[in-house]
């Protein structure tokens, strides 16, 4: 499941950017990939839509590696299972 949903995250970076899939490393940086704050946040709308889910913009902006926001996101998932009626 966590290799699912960090391949999902890649990908919507990926075409947020138009970049090949390949190039989208969680080990990389925003900086590495040549996203601003602008393309950054265009890819937090587009990861919130893929999810459905609500990413706190103070949070994201401490997000330096992409590793960092794979991280949040199976966060943000992991509570939301927890809270879901029937667990």
């Amino acid at each position: 499941m966590v290799d699912a949903i960090q391949h999902r995250i890649l990908r919507v970076i990926s075409r947020s950017k138009h970049i090949p899939l390949a190039s989208v490393q969680p080990d990389l940086t925003f900086e590495e990939l040549s996203i601003d704050s602008l393309d950054r946040l265009n890819i937090l709308f587009d990861l919130e839509t893929e999810f459905e889910i609500s990413i706190d913009d103070e949070e994201a902006k401490k997000a330096t590696r992409i590793s960092d926001i794979i991280a949040g996101i199976q966060q943000l998932l992991e509570v939301r299972e927890r809270s879901s009626p029937g667990n």
